[in-house]
């Protein structure tokens, strides 16, 4: 059984973000983290579960996910990114992170949990400061997609949030 924590965090919304997570199997442990310059919260919570499913070795794993994201644990608990997918992720925000998030929880057999944020747990704390300093590194990843999708696909991609670029 694979154990994963994760938290997203964005200074502004939008603005510079980060993700981190903690992933568990028996006595292994392994931290990941990364920041990008202009993104959102929500598109950091959902980062992070993708770059820890990313990471993992054999395919059919069995996983959990705890997550203090209630966007990213409704999505899938609730049946609503099933529900995206049959529409072509019309009118969704972050269609090219939940499509790259459905290829990997394909390969495995994932289970989400939300745990509430902030509340001292020791590996959602962990996380969410990976997050905040991953989006506090002096170099930030782009996220090409955020910055460059049009408003129709992404409403926050609008001429206010091109000119936080210049």
């Amino acid at each position: 059984m694979i154990y994963i924590f994760t938290d997203g965090s964005s200074r502004g919304n939008p603005g510079p973000g980060g993700y981190g997570a903690v992933l568990k199997s028996g006595s292994h442990y392994k931290e990941i983290s990364g920041g990008y310059r202009l993104t959102t919260n929500n598109r950091m919570e959902l980062m992070a579960v993708i770059k820890a499913l990313e990471i993992l070795k054999k395919d059919n794993s069995n996983v959990t996910v705890y997550s203090d994201s209630l966007y990213v644990c409704n999505a899938l608990n609730k049946g609503w990114l099933f529900n995206w997918e049959k529409r072509g992720f019309k009118k969704v925000m972050n269609p090219d992170l939940w499509t790259r998030f459905l290829e990997l929880y394909r390969r495995h057999k994932v289970k989400f949990e939300w745990i509430k944020g902030h509340s001292g747990h020791t590996e959602n704390e962990r996380c969410d400061r990976l997050a905040v300093e991953a989006s506090q590194n002096e170099v930030l990843e782009e996220d090409l997609w955020y910055v460059n999708s049009p408003p129709a696909s992404n409403p926050d991609s609008s001429a206010t949030v091109q000119n936080l670029l210049l």
